[in-house]
């Protein structure tokens, strides 16, 4: 009888893996190994100069300067 117990217990392992294989593969499989891979490059690179300030306020002044339609002129 201790057979039969063994394998009700292999088959419960096979049946635990199997239903965890896809978070699993996610963790451990090749495309997580390139996923890591990458993150660790990205965060060794460097921003060497911000222009995000100066852009923002180039779009701030050109939207300024648009011509908008005033309300009296939409009833025309």
């Amino acid at each position: 009888m201790s057979w039969f117990f063994v394998a009700l217990l292999a088959l419960a392992v096979v049946v635990v893996v199997a239903a965890e294989w896809p978070r699993l593969s996610g963790r451990l499989g090749s495309q997580a190994r390139a996923r890591r891979e990458r993150a660790r490059q990205k965060a060794r690179l460097k921003l060497l100069r911000t222009e995000s300030d100066e852009f923002a306020a180039s779009v701030e002044r050109d939207l300024a300067n648009l011509p908008t339609l005033e309300e009296r002129d939409r009833k025309r």
